[in-house]
């Protein structure tokens, strides 16, 4: 993997780690973090060894949103530019949305604004419980656009007019309530239970995961249920014939763990 400027990538194991890496503004993120994130992700999908990708925030918060120094810039942008910008930010929350390995987001200190599409683009969102949350764009007049369709997924019509039309300030047990995050933890038990979490994601069969995440996308975002009569028949066919699903098959017959666990 190579070097970034705003992030760090950090292997250990079969996890493959983000971490946004500007601690000193809070990670907020510009045009040259929005595009190592995307790099990063694209570059986790044909990484065999890694198995899951965190992503998390070094120093004191997770993100704090918007770099304002970018968007002073972006402010003064033609609408060609800003709509190019938006396209590069939109396409950074597809490629955690559709990374072929199960995502977790670690969320502590802040999420605002476009911080929350990075979380919920992500497979999992656990949160510190004293974390701040706020999409909080229309206090400066413009509204959370790229990061809708994530945050609407996890937290549904209603529930995202409340956070998103007021942007108002919660702490990680409202995100919970609201299900903009999966849990919030105390700090001293955040760790373990993302490793909990992790630990039951290795036992489960790699490619298995890969083609869920397929089979979840295409219900989610593309198949009317008459579709899905087909290729959802289809897609369980192919699994059951193929080298992993025969391996986790014949392991669960004779009562063995299957190869993929250590």
């Amino acid at each position: 993997m190579k070097q970034y400027q705003t992030i760090e990538f950090e292997q250990q194991d079969d996890l493959g780690i983000v971490w946004l890496n500007r601690p000193q503004i809070h990670n907020a993120f510009n045009e040259t973090m929005i595009s190592e994130m995307i790099d990063a992700f694209e570059a986790i999908n044909e990484m065999k060894e890694v198995r899951v990708a965190i992503l998390r925030g070094r120093g004191k918060s997770f993100c704090a949103g918007a770099d304002l120094n970018w968007m002073r810039g972006v402010a003064n942008y033609s609408y060609e530019q800003n709509f190019q910008e938006s396209l590069n930010l939109s396409k950074c929350f597809y490629t955690i949305y559709t990374c072929k390995k199960p995502t977790i987001a670690v969320v502590h200190g802040a999420a605002i604004g476009g911080a929350n599409g990075l979380l919920a683009s992500c497979d999992f969102a656990y949160a510190d419980e004293n974390t701040t949350f706020s999409l909080s764009e229309v206090k400066i007049g413009i509204i959370p656009a790229c990061i809708s369709p994530y945050v609407i997924k996890r937290v549904g019509e209603y529930g995202s007019k409340e956070l998103m039309i007021t942007g108002k300030r919660i702490k990680g047990r409202e995100a919970e309530y609201h299900r903009l995050v999966n849990k919030s933890l105390p700090d001293d038990e955040l760790e373990s239970f993302v490793n909990s979490v992790i630990d039951l994601l290795r036992t489960s069969g790699p490619v298995a995961m890969t083609q869920c995440k397929n089979l979840i996308f295409n219900i989610a975002n593309k198949e009317t249920i008459e579709e899905a009569l087909e290729s959802t028949a289809r897609m369980i066919a192919e699994i059951r014939a193929s080298e992993e699903g025969q391996e986790g098959m014949a392991a669960f017959l004779e009562k063995r763990k299957p190869k993929w666990v250590k």
